[in-house]
């Protein structure tokens, strides 16, 4: 049995963490350990309830008693950083599943699974579904659109952090390739912000959501293609989705239809691009 001991940044870190192994079990018919779970994962209930899939950690009653969850969150970042818990759980034989993102070898044959078991919950689905389906029943093209900044301000020195103008002309350029399918763009972002200002593209997002960051991921796996600054949220979104994305890689790019491509694992996309964080 593999058992993943890491708990690296945030949910789409940690989906990325399970999902090679996952696609091994999977494969190989073997049962794996999830010790530290994402404080999401009961958004991901064919995950949590996976009959191969252990969390040992996870207990409802004391997750939601008191300061269950806050107390949760704590000692999983203390013990995740601390050298003598490395030590102690490399003696027992566990893995880091961050540093198993290149162990791919199962991902295509157990894709098809993986899909299932990664799927959010019911009322996720729905809202995203419904959102985008009035478009996609008059045959547009739904681009999804990762605007991320916040913490891309001070991130490799501001490389991807781009103006809310930079990302119009983006979205511009999107526009134009695909003018034959009469695009709008779903717009993901933890921001606030008038959509106005990305005029004459047509958008769409979600307001404040019950679990809004895994509803915006899995509506932008939903999308017909999907473009964003380099990110495992946005990546992960590919992936699963099995969507094209195109990386904004430089605010003086431009856009061509050959940078859409989805992504086969973390690191390689189908048309050859290999892109890491």
């Amino acid at each position: 049995m593999r058992i993943i001991c890491d708990a690296p940044g945030q949910t789409c870190n940690r989906l990325w963490t399970y999902v090679t192994t996952v696609a091994r079990c999977v494969a190989l018919k073997k049962k794996m350990m999830i010790i530290f779970y994402d404080w999401t994962i009961e958004d991901f209930p064919n995950l949590l309830h996976c009959p191969f899939i252990y969390f040992p950690l996870y207990q409802k009653w004391y997750l939601e008693r008191g300061n269950g969850w806050n107390n949760y969150k704590g000692a999983t970042w203390k013990i995740t950083h601390s050298k003598t818990w490395d030590k102690i759980f490399s003696f027992f034989g566990c893995k880091k599943g961050w540093a198993l993102r290149n162990d791919t070898q199962y991902l295509e044959q157990a894709m098809p699974e993986l899909k299932k078991i990664f799927e959010p919950k019911k009322e996720i689905t729905e809202k995203a579904d419904t959102k985008l389906k009035p478009y996609k029943d008059q045959g547009r093209m739904v681009i999804g659109v990762h605007v991320r900044r916040g913490d891309y301000a001070t991130h490799l020195g501001g490389r991807y952090y781009y103006s809310f103008e930079e990302y119009r002309r983006f979205m511009l350029q999107a526009k134009e390739i695909f003018k034959d399918r009469n695009p709008i763009f779903f717009i993901s972002s933890d921001e606030q912000f008038d959509l106005e200002q990305f005029q004459p593209c047509e958008c769409i997002r979600f307001g404040k959501e019950p679990s809004g960051a895994v509803l915006d991921l899995h509506t932008l796996s939903v999308c017909d293609a999907i473009m964003g600054p380099n990110s495992t949220f946005s990546r992960w979104a590919s992936f699963i989705g099995e969507k094209p994305i195109c990386w904004l890689e430089d605010r003086a790019m431009t856009i061509e239809e050959k940078d859409f491509s989805p992504m086969k694992d973390f690191f390689l996309q189908a048309n050859g691009h290999k892109t890491e964080i």
